[in-house]
């Protein structure tokens, strides 16, 4: 079973910037797919970006230029630079993994990272 953790979460003001962390409890080069999706009130999860073992990445066009989806193999740690954040941004934010695909669907989930923009 992979454990997921993110931190990073926090407020900034509007064009500010974050570094969302997601430290997996397994060799993360060993997974296929690692993303980041948001959810924000009343709306459902969207895929923010994901990169898959390889180290093609995808972004929503919502945060290309903005946001840089990357991982740490040796740290087992993914991460996600967002920069120019924007008040739409605001949003909870999810680390996810899968060890067979790299779609919208996810079998592993953290909890979750508050990041809201001002």
């Amino acid at each position: 079973h992979v454990q997921l953790v993110e931190s990073g979460g926090g407020s900034v003001q509007a064009g500010g910037s974050l570094r969302l962390s997601c430290a997996a409890s397994v060799d993360t080069s060993s997974l296929y797919c690692m993303a980041w999706f948001h959810q924000a009130p009343g709306k459902d999860h969207e895929l923010v970006a994901r990169i898959d073992r390889a180290g093609t990445t995808w972004y929503r066009d919502s945060v290309k230029d903005r946001f840089t989806i990357s991982k740490d193999n040796a740290k087992n740690t993914l991460y996600l630079q967002m920069n120019s954040l924007k008040s739409e941004d605001t949003a909870m934010y999810y680390c996810a993994a899968d060890n067979i695909y790299c779609g919208t669907g996810f079998a592993y989930w953290g909890q979750g990272t508050q990041v809201t923009v001002s």
